[in-house]
């Protein structure tokens, strides 16, 4: 596990350095509240880097498995009404457990898939203070072990729905995949929809809620749905010029699989802001 963690503290010292001080402009413009409101919004319109780290306690076996997933958000504004938001998770770091064909326990550690998803959505000038955005969402077969994948290429469709009050936010999430191909004849239907709920008290902090409900559509009843509730707890923060959102969010899963199934997860995230990378004002004059 101390091999894990290292892993964790140097990603996250790399992601640091690599952001550029320009992010003090963001920091200036708006309140260290305003930066927390942004981050926690999955269609926003700051640029921003996340490394997540997830320890999942699972039930029957009694094991666990670490997700560690880096998560950029890279919003560009199409016109003045209009921004395409993509949100692609790369699972840079999967250690799960697995049982082969002699019924021992096993671990496998390496790269899980890619999710990729396009958000297009209107800007407040067009939907007010309602969070409102579609678009596609795929899976890639990027996984260094066939245990840490699905080894199918994946699509569907994703959107967002919520509300964004002066000191709350709150919303739904959906991504819903469909298998297009890939080794084996497995057909996979399956959703992850994330629910999202922070209040602002003030001082860059926030407290609410944002776990991911799985649905896999073609198992049995008794292993469906993986629903976890959570209490997020975050707080913007400076180091230097660059404003960073820490958060950490504990979860209860009271529906899981009878087998390997999600009980407990501890999450952590590390959040930077960067700068805009693509201005539109050069893309308006190609």
């Amino acid at each position: 596990m101390k091999l894990r963690y290292v892993q964790l503290l140097f990603c996250i010292a790399l992601a640091l350095t690599i952001v550029s001080p320009a992010a003090a402009d963001a920091a200036d413009s708006q309140s260290l509240d305003e930066v927390n409101k942004e981050l926690s919004n999955p269609i926003s319109s700051i640029w921003a880097l996340q490394l997540q780290q997830n320890t999942y306690w699972l039930n029957k076996p009694d094991r666990n498995v670490v997700n560690m997933q880096f998560q950029p958000v890279l919003p560009l504004a199409l016109t003045d009404d209009w921004n395409l938001i993509t949100r692609p998770v790369f699972q840079v770091f999967n250690s799960t457990p697995y049982v082969n064909e002699s019924l021992h326990l096993h671990r496998v550690t390496g790269f899980g898939d890619t999710i990729v998803g396009s958000v297009l959505s209107p800007s407040p000038k067009l939907a007010g203070p309602w969070l409102l955005g579609a678009g596609p969402s795929f899976i890639l077969p990027t996984a260094s072990n066939s245990r840490l994948g699905q080894n199918k290429w994946q699509l569907g469709p994703a959107g967002v729905f919520g509300y964004l009050g002066d000191k709350w936010l709150a919303g739904v999430f959906p991504q819903q995949w469909f298998s297009v191909g890939g080794n084996g004849s497995q057909t996979i239907s399956q959703m992850n929809l994330q629910y999202f709920f922070v209040y602002l008290p003030g001082g860059g902090w926030g407290i609410g809620t944002s776990p991911n409900m799985l649905v896999n559509w073609y198992t049995n009843n008794a292993n469906k749905v993986t629903f976890p509730i959570g209490l997020s707890v975050s707080k913007v923060i400076k180091i230097g010029p660059l404003p960073v959102k820490l958060a950490v969010q504990p979860q209860y899963m009271p529906v899981r699989p009878d087998v390997f199934g999600q009980k407990w997860n501890l999450q952590f995230s590390v959040t930077p802001v960067i700068p805009d990378l693509v201005n539109r004002k050069i893309l308006e004059g190609w």
